[in-house]
């Protein structure tokens, strides 16, 4: 234990397949181990020759063993994981933000998958599948009973072999087959356009290894087309997290130079950091990708787009350029996760690493936005009509096991909304399915000439009327301020 360790740190939502590592940093292990719990340690001993003498069927040694590592990083909170063979091996190609499989990202959610975004472009994106369809069936084997990895690694397979994934829907009530080919998912996780002369709109989906480059590149590209530019709106709803340095980066092409972005404060002295807006929190090999991009970029007026799906990395770049009031934050309040996690590779067996919390993340301010999340300085809603799928949206604070922040107390009026939200895309689902029935409300596309929170973040930019949000209130938990 007196070996250096390999860390990589990053804030990404946990439970996400994919979720990635980021900041690499050299961590000297703690002397030497606290003492180990004898009588918990016989136990432990105790039950598990029990179970190898007693089960009804011999056990392998090894899935004891992995089955009693996988259940201690787990109990602890949503976030911390632990990866070995297959499950290892998809977990680094996830940082390289490309693999091959069917391209959703997931959770578990009482036993089965849940579909938390499917990946645009991907082939289950293509197939129709949505967020909130729950997977019971991967070919012909029972989701119910697996664990994430294992669901991960039947849904994985050679590009170009085929996969039926039984989907059940709740808006609609039904289930149903969804036949899909893998291929290779490369997730490019940076969009733009210019919506009209003078305004611009670039989209992260999430914070990867290539993000910080492609958005540097897009960012030349608007200039090049308006060098002029009079606004720009940072879009991040539903943008899960990713990598910490990445979000660095981000923050850092729109700041002043050493400005603080995020600090970070955990049990042992490498978890406690001050990241600032500089090339050497987030550039990797050296160069600055920041460097060649115009002057102009540090003060153009800007909106930045959250909602309840944007979670860490997201949040940690919305969180930076509102407190210094360098953009206006314009949306919903965010998922809360305000968790780092580090990624310990160096195990004694090969192919094993464990990501467990190592720290909490604090604002340039000092303020936690964890099982919280940011809170937008205008509140608007999905539509014109409201936020049809708002209450329905997992966050944080739903999450069991999450980190507590504060006096947190179960919010009534959250689950009521929810129960209501989930009767009405019901009621909705049935009266689709009449002659004369209602349409399932359905959102429009990021960056589409129908979507409604952009249009409201350029009325902003424009200086013009913006259509605010009636029903959304701030979530409030006691916050813990950084030592």
């Amino acid at each position: 234990m007196g070996s250096k360790l390999k860390v990589a740190g990053w804030v990404a939502v946990g439970a996400f397949a994919g979720a990635l590592a980021t900041m690499q940093l050299q961590a000297t292990a703690r002397s030497a181990m606290s003492p180990l719990p004898l009588e918990d340690m016989q136990q432990l001993a105790a039950v598990f020759d029990l179970v190898k003498r007693s089960y009804v069927e011999p056990v392998d040694d090894k899935k004891l063993i992995r089955d009693a590592i996988t259940g201690m990083v787990s109990g602890l909170d949503p976030h911390s994981a632990y990866f070995e063979g297959q499950a290892f091996k998809e977990f680094r190609e996830g940082i390289s933000g490309k693999f091959t499989g069917v391209g959703i990202q997931i959770e578990m959610e009482e036993g089965l998958v849940k579909v938390v975004s499917p990946i645009e472009g991907s082939p289950a994106f293509r197939a129709g599948l949505q967020t909130g369809d729950l997977i019971t069936r991967i070919d012909d084997t029972m989701v119910k009973g697996l664990n994430m990895d294992q669901a991960i690694k039947r849904m994985r397979g050679p590009s170009g072999t085929k996969v039926v994934l039984t989907v059940f829907r709740k808006a609609d009530n039904r289930t149903f087959p969804v036949t899909i080919v893998r291929e290779e998912i490369k997730t490019k996780s940076v969009r733009s356009k210019v919506v009209e002369p003078g305004y611009a709109w670039i989209r992260i989906n999430q914070f990867q290894e290539p993000t910080l480059r492609d958005f540097t590149e897009q960012l030349r590209e608007i200039y090049q087309k308006e060098p002029q530019l009079k606004g720009l709106v940072l879009d991040l709803r539903n943008d899960p997290g990713g990598l910490l340095d990445t979000a660095v980066g981000v923050s850092a092409a729109f700041l002043p130079k050493d400005v603080v972005v995020v600090s970070t404060n955990g049990q042992i002295p490498e978890s406690r950091s001050v990241l600032k807006a500089a090339p050497m929190f987030y550039s990797r090999d050296g160069s600055d990708l920041l460097a060649s991009l115009p002057a102009a970029l540090k003060t153009v007026p800007m909106v930045v787009l959250v909602n309840e799906g944007s979670a860490s990395a997201s949040e940690i770049v919305a969180g930076a350029l509102k407190d210094h009031k360098r953009a206006v934050i314009m949306g919903s309040q965010t998922f809360g996760k305000g968790s780092v996690q580090s990624e310990i590779a160096r195990l004694p067996m090969p192919n094993t690493s464990l990501k467990i919390t190592t720290a909490r993340y604090y604002t340039p301010s000092g303020q936690s936005i964890q099982a919280k999340g940011i809170l937008p300085d205008v509140l608007v809603d999905d539509t014109a009509e409201g936020s049809p799928f708002a209450a329905l949206r997992m966050r944080e604070s739903d999450l069991d096991k999450h980190l507590a922040n504060g006096d947190e107390k179960k919010d009534a009026a959250r689950e009521k909304a929810r129960e209501e939200a989930l009767k009405k895309l019901e009621e909705a689902s049935k009266a689709a399915g009449t002659k004369d029935g209602a349409k399932l409300p359905k959102l429009p596309e990021y960056g589409a000439s129908d979507d409604f929170q952009l249009q409201q973040a350029l009325n902003r930019l424009k200086g013009r009327p913006v259509v605010a949000s009636k029903t959304q209130t701030e979530r409030k938990l006691e916050e813990p301020k950084a030592n």
